[in-house]
């Protein structure tokens, strides 16, 4: 009982760990309909697992770096590509993803736990995990708070917004690479394919309650929170996926949400 409250504990500060920076940057996603923008940073998390192993460094490291690899290339292409942009996140998404799995299927004598990668494994979370997620959360929280406006003001009109002197381009890779180690911090927990997830859902949910978008920042960390205790007693209650939990746990809140409230915010950003 004492080694599973100590699992349960360490579960919880690191599933509200990364609700409490999934909110805010959640509330960007969504209101610039970036979702599948994160799904293919999401995806390419996996050709980082393999550039750790490769190098031996730090697989939280080796993340980080092709996340934001990818993002400053997603960017360049946005602004030059001649292909619609979901044809070109389409085929960054899949191909890295399938890169990664090939890359580790011919590292002959190491063992990947591909499950937990895709689907996480909070329950694994130790205290160098903590300090990863807490210390990368607290960067991720001042970079945003920084670019707070300017990136409102991107996302409200961006043409208005370079004509009164924002500089577009910096603070879309800031965003971008703020995703991106998000991602990494997020990937012990939820995993590869839930991942974006935990950015849409708690911050769709919180839409139908904000009228300002700190507002819905605030409420969308506020419903990441309920998402992840429900998924943790859950999975404990009927011996269930945790990470997966999590996510239908978010999943029923934004439900539950949308037929009591309706699927439109008030003031917040659209």
């Amino acid at each position: 009982m004492l080694i599973f409250d100590e699992l349960m504990l360490f579960a919880l500060v690191a599933g509200c760990g990364l609700a409490l920076v999934a909110g805010p940057l959640g509330s960007f996603v969504v209101w610039r309909r970036m979702a599948y923008f994160g799904d293919t940073l999401a995806h390419s998390a996996l050709l980082g697992i393999a550039l750790g192993f490769l190098l031996g460094i730090d697989l939280n490291l080796g993340i980080l770096v092709v996340c934001a690899t990818m993002a400053v290339l997603l960017v360049t292409l946005r602004r030059r590509q001649r292909l619609a942009s979901d044809t070109v996140l389409g085929i960054l998404a899949h191909s890295s993803l399938s890169l990664g799995m090939v890359a580790i299927a011919f590292m002959e004598g190491v063992r990947v736990d591909l499950m937990g990668y895709l689907f996480g494994d909070i329950l694994a979370v130790g205290v160098s995990d903590l300090y990863w997620i807490y210390g990368g959360g607290a960067v991720v929280l001042a970079v945003l708070a920084a670019i707070w406006r300017p990136l409102l003001a991107i996302t409200l009109h961006e043409e208005l917004a370079r004509v009164e002197g924002v500089r577009v381009l910096p603070v879309q890779l800031a965003f971008m690479g703020l995703m991106a180690l998000t991602i990494a911090l997020a990937m012990q927990i939820v995993g590869i394919l839930l991942v974006t997830s935990m950015l849409i859902i708690p911050a769709a949910a919180a839409r139908a309650f904000a009228q300002t978008p700190e507002q819905m920042a605030v409420i969308a960390v506020l419903c990441g929170w309920l998402a992840v205790l429900a998924g943790l007693l859950a999975s404990f209650q009927w011996d269930l996926p945790t990470g997966p939990a999590i996510v239908v746990a978010a999943t029923l809140l934004f439900a539950v949400v949308t037929l009591l409230r309706g699927p439109v915010a008030g003031a917040a950003v659209r």
